[in-house]
């Protein structure tokens, strides 16, 4: 007859294995002097509150790949919702999710990978 086994605070969900969290480190840790490290956002926000309109429209003229709106261009704009996604469980090979999972976002990188592949087929 198996007997049962109260789980007491602390205690591990699988019989004979340790918390993991306890006395180790959990997710990201700090750099040498305590604090994360800064990211640059690439957008220098204190510059462009400084600028005036013609500053900021100066700015896109003179950028070639920025293409300038006018009313012209809003006038049969529409906003379109994206789907949401549905979450699912997949199983995958490690060393393809390894791989997926190097850099950041990986999830939509697959999300991409798998709409091309759909849209390539007759």
């Amino acid at each position: 007859m198996p007997t049962t086994r109260k789980m007491t605070k602390g205690a591990s969900s699988r019989r004979g294995s340790r918390n993991r969290a306890r006395g180790g480190t959990t997710g990201k840790t700090s750099g040498p002097e305590g604090s994360f490290p800064q990211r640059a956002t690439g957008t220098d926000w204190d510059r462009l509150r400084r600028q005036t309109p013609a500053d900021i429209r100066r700015g896109i003229l003179a950028d070639p790949d920025a293409h300038p709106t006018n009313e012209a261009f809003w006038k049969n704009a529409k906003v379109v919702m994206p789907a949401p996604k549905e979450i699912v469980t997949m199983r995958l090979d490690a060393d393809l999710l390894r791989w997926f999972r190097q850099h950041p976002g990986y999830q939509t990188r697959i999300n991409a990978i798998l709409r091309a592949y759909m849209q390539a087929q007759p």
